[in-house]
């Protein structure tokens, strides 16, 4: 600790003095502590639900408005429950979260689970949403780890810890009773019991959108991707034939809909012939489902393409709406069965953003969708399907003028001949004649997908000054199908270097930047990332930013969560896969002879993700080795800075050294 707080001050003195840093600082600053003026609402029976804190409410408020009141500047909410004067009047530290089960079809009585503070604990207590308060003859579940839905207005399912030998090696339930009101839990009766050895199980009620119940049962969650649904049938339990990468997703125009995850490891087939593709949305009847469902058989809904992902999906009164990615373009549509049939209607949202589903009706066929992109600011856009009216809801403030710059997708070819897109941030006017400072970002790990976002203190503090930004989406990361995940683990993981490689060489070859002008910036994987860029081609780059990073890849098993990810990079105690990982782990590449671009290394001491120990190494590496570089560490925060404080104090130095090797050429 001596000397990560010594190695600290030292970059603290050398960026701190930069004549731009208390500009940048309080740029970063203010951005970090802005209120999000958006406020996402859920579509409910009795209105648009919100759930806020703010410097009133610290604690928290559930609220609603009408959507006429939402579309004006200032909307007029009523408060449904104010969780600060709940916790004043109870003399409780509560915690709310707005985790709530409502019961439909009114929506009026509510399971709302309350913490009582940071515990993972919570007590479950009934509401009534027309009342505004708790029942005082409702359900009333003690603190415990507690999973619940609604069967009826009497009765409900709970997964929680009944006691000993009721809870699994990971510290979750594996047993679940049916409770009735006013119901002792010791009387409680057991309905399914999973093994101690599952991850947890949770109640499954599948309803349509008016409340009607079709099936009950479990969820038995057997590890972090995968789950089998059980049904409490009249003669026992039912496994489901179902793949156990398989999402139940509801209800619509008699079909009962099942999302299978794009991880499958090969198309499902559950009566031979052709199978389905994983990522794949496929339905059945939901009559013969019911008759027999060990032997219903299932139709496509939705396939993906070879660079399409369904990204998201909700059920409105009598619409399936799905999100796809398109080549990371983001697009919506809405699916309505209609005499044997999907019939399929594209919804006109802009173009060339990142568009996710927010909320969806159960009552109507409206739906609030989110959008972004790099250069327009966070916005709401309602959908009316019945009349087809689309508007624009909301609309965040701008942090930075993006009216300079334009937005390019491109393409690279790696090495082994696979495109690799990217986006390209850049000013509209600028001359292609390698001198844009260009910062270059990537992560390319565990399926993750990069989507155009706006980030406010990157466009402040790097756009406006003339400067280039890229997002690189290499194989590893997600957005283009399963395959693009799958094409670059363990053995094959080199592909994700040499894509990020593949752009950088891209950029230099079309003339928007030049080596001396382009730096490389990613965190956690991305900032293994970084360092496999260092490392392999020090001669490409200027400037290099890893954050929290991955950099001792043959010991990274035996720090905090590292055995977790055995499945992505490979295991270094098995020496056929400590071979692979040793090509590229950059702590063992840092070699004498070569010169590298006065890195910048961030690692926070609290990181329970990746341990501080990698940055540091990599830090006193470097400076063994007689190389330049600036380490920083933060003392408080973990994976990520703990305040917005924290987080514009390192946005500030960040994007300093940035200009500093990539604008000034230092």
């Amino acid at each position: 600790m001596r000397w990560a707080r010594k190695e600290t001050r030292k970059t603290l003195v050398t960026l701190q003095s930069d004549w731009r840093y208390r500009r940048f600082h309080q740029g970063a600053l203010t951005i970090r502590k802005g209120r999000d003026d958006i406020p996402k609402v859920s579509l409910g029976w009795r209105g648009l639900d919100n759930f806020t804190r703010d410097e009133k409410h610290v604690r928290g408020v559930w609220r609603r408005t009408t959507l006429d009141s939402y579309r004006t500047k200032e909307p007029q909410w009523e408060t449904i429950l104010d969780v600060d004067a709940l916790a004043a009047k109870e003399k409780k530290n509560w915690v709310f979260n707005g985790d709530t089960r409502c019961l439909q079809p009114e929506e009026r009585l509510c399971l709302v689970k309350l913490f009582d503070g940071g515990r993972e604990a919570a007590f479950v207590r009934e509401f009534d949403q027309d009342m505004k308060a708790f029942v005082k003859t409702g359900f009333n579940l003690p603190e415990g780890k507690q999973d619940v839905d609604w069967v009826d207005r009497d009765t409900i399912l709970v997964a929680r810890d009944w006691g000993k030998g009721t809870m699994t090696r990971a510290g979750h339930p594996f047993v679940l009773k049916e409770v009735k009101r006013s119901q002792p839990l010791a009387q409680a009766r057991e309905v399914f019991r999973g093994e101690r050895t599952d991850y947890r199980i949770e109640p499954f009620v599948l309803r349509d959108n008016e409340g009607a119940v079709h099936a009950t049962g479990a969820i038995r969650v057997t590890s972090r991707d995968e789950r089998e649904y059980i049904l409490l049938g009249p003669k026992g339990p039912i496994k489901l034939r179902l793949p156990k990468r398989a999402e139940i997703g509801g209800i619509t125009g008699g079909r009962l809909l099942i999302k299978l995850d794009k991880g499958l490891d090969e198309d499902w087939a559950p009566f031979g012939g052709a199978g389905f593709r994983g990522g794949s949305m496929i339905s059945y009847d939901l009559a013969e489902w019911k008759r027999d469902p060990l032997h219903a058989r299932p139709s496509l809904v939705f396939q993906p393409g070879p660079r399409q992902e369904l990204s998201g999906f909700l059920i409105s009164k009598s619409l399936l709406i799905l999100t796809v990615l398109d080549n990371l373009q983001g697009k919506a549509f809405t699916y309505k069965y209609d005499r044997g049939t999907w019939r399929v209607t594209s919804i006109p949202l802009p173009e060339n953003a990142n568009v996710s589903l927010l909320t969806a009706s159960d009552t109507s066929d409206r739906v609030v969708f989110t959008v972004s992109n790099y250069l327009k600011p966070t916005s709401l856009w309602y959908f009316d399907a019945e009349t087809e009216h689309l508007e624009s809801l909301k609309v965040a403030r701008e942090s930075f003028n993006a009216s300079r710059h334009v937005v390019e997708q491109l393409e690279a070819t790696s090495r082994d001949g696979t495109r690799i897109p990217y986006f390209l941030v850049r000013p509209r006017n600028a001359r292609l004649d390698g001198s844009i400072p260009t910062l270059l970002y990537g992560y390319g790990g565990f399926g993750h997908p990069l989507l155009p976002s706006y980030d406010g203190v990157m466009g402040r503090l790097w756009l406006e000054q003339g400067n280039a930004y890229v997002v690189a989406n290499l194989r590893g990361g997600g957005g283009l199908g399963p395959h693009w995940h799958e094409a670059a683990q363990g053995a094959s993981k080199q592909r994700t270097w040499e894509d990020f490689i593949a752009v950088a060489e891209d950029l230099i070859r079309r003339k928007v930047t030049s080596p001396r002008r382009l730096g490389v910036v990613g965190a956690s994987q991305g900032g293994l990332l970084v360092g496999t860029a260092l490392t392999r081609r020090p001669d490409l780059f200027n400037a290099a930013i890893a954050r929290v990073p991955l950099f001792d890849m043959l010991r990274f098993t035996k720090l905090t969560l590292g055995a977790l990810w055995r499945g992505e990079y490979g295991d270094p105690a098995i020496p056929d896969q400590r071979e692979w990982i040793q090509r590229y782990s950059p702590y063992q590449k840092l070699v004498p002879g070569r010169t590298y671009p006065a890195p910048f290394i961030l690692s926070a001491t609290n990181d329970d993700i990746v341990h501080p120990a990698h940055g540091r190494k990599a830090a006193a590496r470097l400076r063994a080795l007689g190389q330049p570089y600036f380490y920083y560490e933060d003392f408080k925060g973990g994976h990520g800075p703990a305040t917005p404080i924290e987080s514009a104090r390192q946005d500030a130095l960040i994007y300093i050294y940035a200009h500093r090797r990539l604008v000034d050429g230092g």
